[in-house]
C-alpha cells in the first residue's frame, strides 16, 4: 500500500469510503457481501478496482469473474507483484480522465440519463472515442440515439488535425448513385456531370465518416467499401488517379448483423473491418429510470426555459408506463406535444395530454353506452320525439334485437334483457296492438 502513495493515491479504510468513491480495494477473499458492495459501486457509476490478495498459484478465476460481472473496473492479484503500483496508477489515471470527460457539459448537455445501462455505454464510448482511433459499430433499435453517439465519438476524438463529421444514409444508396456519392466524380464522367464533385470519402478526410444503417448496404457496395477500408485509397468516377482518405469510420445499424452474417447478407470480412469496437444502444424500456429526466430535458428545450414545467402525478405515471415503440425519439415527440399544449405557470396536467397520446382506459359501461347512443338520441330529439316516445322506441328496438340474437327463443331473450318471460310476452303483445 505504501508503494502506491508516490503514485498520487490516498488511503482510507473501506468503512470510510462510499460506493461513489473510485479507487483501489484490497481484499483477501471474494464473498457475497463484497459482490453486493461492488454492484452498488457499479450502479453509482464509480466502480473501483479490486486487488485480490491470493498467491499467484491459487486458481480463483471464478471469483474474479464474479467481481467483473458485478460491474467493477478491473481485478488484479497483488501477491508479490512488484510493478503493481504503476499498473494501478495507470488504471486510476485513465478512470479519472474518463470521469472528467463524462462530467463535461459537452457530454452532459447532449446525452441525458443516469441509468446503469446508459452510464456503462457512455463510459465505453468516451474511452474508445478519446483514447483510440478505432472504427466503431453502433447497433440498436431505431430512436435509441445511435447518431448522437456517433457525433459524440467524433467530438471527443483527440486528433489535433481532426476534419469534418460526414453522414451517409445507406438506405438512400443505390449501385447507380453510390459511385458519385461515396467516391465523387470528375467533370464529364457521365451525362449530367457538369462539374467535378467530391464524395463522402474526400469530405471525411482526417475526420469521421458515419455510415448510418450500414446493414442496408447492397452487396456490390459492401465490396467497394471493403476495398477502401483496406487501402484507404479510392478513385473518383471518371478518373484514373488514386486518392487517399484518412477517416475514422463509425457505422450504425438497427439490424442484427450477426444473423445477416449467418444468412450471407453481410460480408464477414467487412464486418470485422467496421467493428473494431462494437456497442449497443439500450432501448428506452431498458432504461426506465431515464424517462423522466429525458422528458424534462425535452420539455425545457421546447419551452426555451432552464427548468422544465412540473408534471402532475398522473402525467408522471403516464410517461413512466407508456410504451415507446420509437424509443427516445418517440418520447421526445410526446414531450414536444405536451410543451405546445401547456399554458400557464402550473404543472402539465392530464387534460394537456393530446387525445392521440392518452392511455386507453376502459370507461364504465354506462358511460360508454351513453356515448354510443348519443348520436341517435340527438337526431330523434332534433326531430321532435318526446321522452315517452323515445323510451318506448328504445325498448321496442331492444326487444327485437334480443330476440334476433337468441334466434327467436323468448326465454333466453328475456334473460338477456333482465325481465321475465311473462313481461316480455306482454310487451310484444302490446306492441302488436299498436
Amino acid at each position: 500500500m505504501r508503494a502506491l502513495l508516490p503514485q498520487g493515491t490516498d488511503a482510507c479504510a473501506r468503512g470510510n469510503a462510499g460506493p461513489n468513491d473510485p479507487g483501489l480495494v484490497f481484499v483477501d477473499a471474494v464473498t457475497d457481501e463484497l459482490c453486493t458492495w461492488a454492484a452498488q459501486a457499479a450502479q453509482a457509476g464509480e466502480a473501483p478496482i479490486f486487488a485480490i490478495g491470493l498467491d499467484p498459484s491459487t486458481r480463483c478465476e471464478g471469483d474474479i469473474w464474479r467481481l467483473v460481472a458485478a460491474g467493477i473496473t478491473d481485478v488484479f492479484r497483488w501477491w508479490g507483484a512488484a510493478d503493481l503500483p504503476e499498473i494501478i496508477a495507470a488504471r486510476l489515471h485513465r478512470w479519472s480522465q474518463t470521469n472528467e470527460i463524462l462530467r463535461s457539459p459537452e457530454v452532459q448537455s447532449r446525452l441525458v440519463g443516469q441509468s446503469k445501462a446508459w452510464k456503462h455505454l457512455l463510459r465505453q464510448v468516451v474511452e474508445v472515442a478519446h483514447f483510440t482511433e478505432d472504427s466503431v459499430l453502433i447497433s440498436g433499435e431505431s430512436g435509441t440515439g445511435k447518431e448522437l453517439i456517433a457525433k459524440l465519438i467524433h467530438d471527443l476524438d483527440s486528433r489535433p488535425d481532426k476534419g469534418s463529421f460526414v453522414v451517409v444514409d445507406c438506405t438512400t444508396l443505390t449501385p447507380e448513385l453510390a459511385g458519385s456519392e461515396l467516391f465523387g466524380h470528375e467533370r464529364g464522367a457521365f451525362t449530367g456531370a457538369l462539374n467535378a464533385r467530391e464524395g463522402a470519402f474526400a469530405l471525411a478526410d482526417y475526420g469521421t465518416l458515419f455510415l448510418d444503417e450500414i446493414g442496408e448496404l447492397p452487396p456490390p457496395l459492401q465490396t467497394q467499401l471493403l476495398r477502401v477500408l483496406q487501402e484507404h485509397t479510392y478513385k473518383r468516377v471518371g478518373s484514373n488517379a488514386w486518392l487517399r482518405s484518412r477517416f475514422r469510420l463509425v457505422c450504425a445499424t438497427n439490424r442484427d448483423l450477426g444473423k445477416e452474417l449467418a444468412k450471407g447478407g453481410f460480408r464477414t470480412d467487412l464486418y470485422y473491418r467496421i467493428a473494431g469496437w462494437a456497442c449497443s444502444t439500450p432501448a428506452l424500456r431498458d432504461r426506465v429510470e431515464d424517462i423522466l429526466p429525458l422528458a424534462n430535458h425535452f420539455l425545457a428545450e421546447a419551452t426555451g426555459q432552464r427548468r422544465a414545467p412540473d408534471l402532475d402525478d398522473a402525467v408522471r405515471d403516464y410517461l413512466l408506463t407508456k410504451e415507446y415503440p420509437g424509443n427516445v425519439r418517440d418520447l421526445r415527440l410526446v414531450a414536444l406535444r405536451l410543451a405546445h399544449r401547456h399554458t400557464g405557470p402550473g404543472p402539465i396536467t392530464p387534460g394537456e395530454v393530446p387525445d392521440a397520446d392518452r392511455p386507453h382506459h376502459e370507461l364504465p359501461r354506462s358511460i360508454r353506452l351513453e356515448q354510443q347512443m348519443e348520436g341517435a338520441v340527438r337526431q330523434a330529439v332534433g326531430m321532435g320525439v318526446g321522452l315517452k316516445e323515445l323510451g318506448q322506441s328504445v325498448a321496442d328496438s331492444a326487444i327485437r334485437v334480443a330476440i334476433e340474437i337468441e334466434h327467436g327463443n323468448l326465454q333466453r331473450a328475456a334473460r338477456r334483457l333482465g325481465v321475465t318471460d311473462r313481461a316480455l310476452q306482454m310487451r310484444r303483445a302490446s306492441e302488436r296492438q299498436h
